[in-house]
């Protein structure tokens, strides 16, 4: 998975923190969670602000 794959990640989280409400995860744990996902290569450096917001959106999503 890449940055880009916002809805996989968000799957992914999704189903190893079913319990968690995304919208009271700090950016900086999100993007230690996504980059320590199984199946993650992209560069670490590279997961910004808008990255971030859109993984959480999705997980929202998935959420619901």
């Amino acid at each position: 998975m890449k940055w880009t794959d916002s809805v996989r990640i968000a799957e992914s989280l999704f189903d190893q923190f079913p319990d968690i409400d995304p919208l009271s995860v700090r950016f900086t744990d999100l993007h230690e969670w996504v980059v320590n996902l199984e199946g993650f290569a992209d560069d670490h450096q590279r997961g910004g602000e808008k990255a971030l917001e859109a993984i959480q959106m999705a997980w929202i999503e998935e959420a619901r």
